[in-house]
């Protein structure tokens, strides 16, 4: 823990300026009111809370520590033996015990009943060491779990908390069941499981129901990190699947078969979507929540990553009269992200624009959208052809999956209508070679196919903890172009900080491959040539491959070597 003491001698000694007696009636007035100090810290001018937090405990005599710059060593012994209902109803944190003293890391330093609840639970003389309340949740978070206070018996649970809120209302019936799905504690857990989720920018939750209990993960920037969980949890997993199932309106008493439903909820005021998959698994039902963040979704070309050059070419595709530019990548790779960043950069009051999706993942004003329906007839074929009835300019198919969709597309185009669509290729040459597999005509692939965006997701590297880097040749892969583009610079690599959960990465953006059909492309497309022989004509042409487009973003600094090894195969 000498860690800590640096940091805190550190930190007081950068706080020159006392604190009145009236100002810190007015730093503990604003605690209560708002948990936090960040107001106190504006009415100080102080340029963040840490900074007015030391300058509070340096005019009470007592210590303060900034967590987000220092590993806390936790002593396992120690907080064992620590009553867990003071940490919660109390929000403090033992830290260690030195020259019979015990340390313990404290939000509210006015608050003198924790301190002497902790002294006479250890029987110990206490001192407190000030931290910011959000810093010191994610100690307590990082040791205990998610949902941890809830299950310790909701202590200092507010009455009014209002934090999730259903927009639907909800129905359940009188089963046993259902009785104990909608008690007090689990729906505050499972509200806790997904505002933790949205506050970690999760885009799917994993609940996964093991011989050993019920596991949580969350897939972060495209990755899955396991939540710590208490114990306790085990016991409320039917309770869980349970509340989940009435909150997306699913038959609470089906246990057999898989079950899909929606959740549309509000967290913290931001608008959330939720998409839920529940499975039978052999232990269990297994659930996968899609979290859609609709306040969080920005629909720009200019903001997913793309190179100018790209951005440049990419723009003119998709103002073209008629034809199909397709997007193609594995499942999570973006291309609904770019495909509706397309339809927001082209839609105005003087083109109609249709889609037809499964599902609509975000409802975009300005376009008319549609929902696929395959138990009722409603296919991307059938809605495709009824489209074309509706007098658009512009269609977005939501996939290609099949021989129909194909033809329909085609069809349209060749009646002057632009088609959107996916498709799942390894990279963009072969996006031609799979329409033909499908059984379109070689010459129609190539009348129509105006060009092929293929892309995948990469992590960017933590700005704030980033690291410089000079790797030498054996360093990195034989294709990474050392010379030509870091010219002497550093590029960076991860390293980890509380910023980005020790992960050394926060968000996500594009890696791209952009193939603009030319007439050499046309040519190899309809004599059925080998998309092999198409992607070495298009990089002759000057495409950019997505391992080369990965290795620029490497140079710029924005993701790191690891990651485009993740995600590409050398070229």
């Amino acid at each position: 823990m000498s860690a800590l003491q640096t940091s805190t001698q550190c930190v007081s000694a950068r706080s020159a300026q006392r604190l009145t007696p009236s100002d810190l009636r007015r730093a503990r007035d604003l605690f209560r009111a708002d948990g936090h100090f960040e107001q106190f810290a504006f009415e100080q001018n102080a340029e963040h809370e840490q900074e007015v937090a030391a300058r509070i405990a340096d005019a009470l005599g007592m210590g303060s520590a900034d967590l987000s710059e220092t590993q806390v060593e936790v002593d396992a012994g120690l907080v064992g033996r620590f009553p867990v209902r003071l940490i919660h109803r109390h929000a403090i944190f033992p830290l260690r015990v030195e020259d019979g003293s015990l340390q313990i890391a404290v939000a509210d330093p006015f608050d003198t009943h924790a301190v002497d609840a902790a002294g006479a639970a250890m029987e110990m003389s206490v001192v407190p060491v000030l931290v910011t309340s959000k810093e010191l949740a994610t100690l307590i978070k990082s040791q205990f779990g998610v949902g941890a206070e809830t299950l310790d018996g909701m202590i200092a649970q507010s009455a009014g908390d209002e934090s999730v809120q259903i927009v639907d209302d909800l129905e359940w019936g009188e089963s046993e069941a259902a009785e104990m799905a909608q008690q007090a504690s689990v729906v505050r857990l499972v509200n806790e499981i997904l505002s933790e989720a949205v506050e970690a920018r999760a885009s799917d939750i994993h609940l996964e129901s093991q011989a050993r209990g019920m596991k949580i993960r969350y897939r972060v920037d495209g990755v899955l990190q396991t939540q710590p969980v208490p114990a306790e949890l085990n016991r409320f997993q039917a309770a869980i699947i349970s509340r989940l199932k009435i909150m997306s309106k699913m038959n609470i008493a089906e246990k057999r078969v898989p079950q899909d439903g929606r959740i549309n909820l509000r967290v913290s005021g931001r608008e959330i979507d939720i998409r839920v998959s529940i499975i039978p698994m052999h232990h269990g039902e297994g659930v996968v929540m899609r979290v859609l963040d609709k306040d969080a979704m920005s629909f720009s070309l200019k903001g997913i990553g793309m190179e100018d050059d790209t951005y440049s070419q990419f723009r003119e595709l998709i103002r073209l009269p008629h034809g199909i530019v397709l997007v193609t990548g594995p499942t999570g790779s973006g291309k609904t992200t770019t495909l509706y960043s397309s339809l927001s950069e082209i839609k105005s009051e003087r083109n109609k624009i249709i889609t037809t999706e499964d599902p609509i993942e975000y409802q975009l004003d300005g376009i008319n959208q549609i929902q696929v329906h395959a138990k009722v007839g409603l296919t991307f074929a059938a809605s495709l052809r009824s489209i074309l009835r509706h007098d658009p300019d512009v269609v977005l198919v939501g996939e290609i999956r099949d021989l129909e969709t194909a033809e329909n597309a085609v069809q349209a185009s060749l009646t002057g209508h632009m088609v959107f669509s996916t498709l799942h290729t390894n990279d963009a040459a072969g996006a031609f070679m799979r329409m033909t597999d499908m059984g379109v005509e070689p010459f129609l692939v190539s009348s129509t196919l105006e060009g092929v965006m293929a892309q995948r997701l990469v992590r960017t590297l933590c700005e704030e903890c980033r690291e410089a880097w000079m790797p030498d040749r054996d360093d990195v892969p034989a294709d990474f172009p050392l010379v030509e583009f870091t010219r002497g610079r550093p590029i960076f690599r991860p390293r980890g900080c509380r910023n980005c959960r020790g992960t050394g990465y926060r968000g996500r953006l594009g890696i791209y491959e952009l193939l603009v059909t030319s007439d050499e492309i046309r040519q190899l497309t309809s004599e059925h040539i080998a998309s092999n022989r198409v992607k070495k004509a298009a990089v002759a042409a000057g495409m950019r491959t997505l391992r080369q487009d990965g290795w620029l973003k490497v140079a710029q600094g924005r993701t790191s070597i690891d990651e485009v090894l993740r995600v590409t195969k050398s070229d």
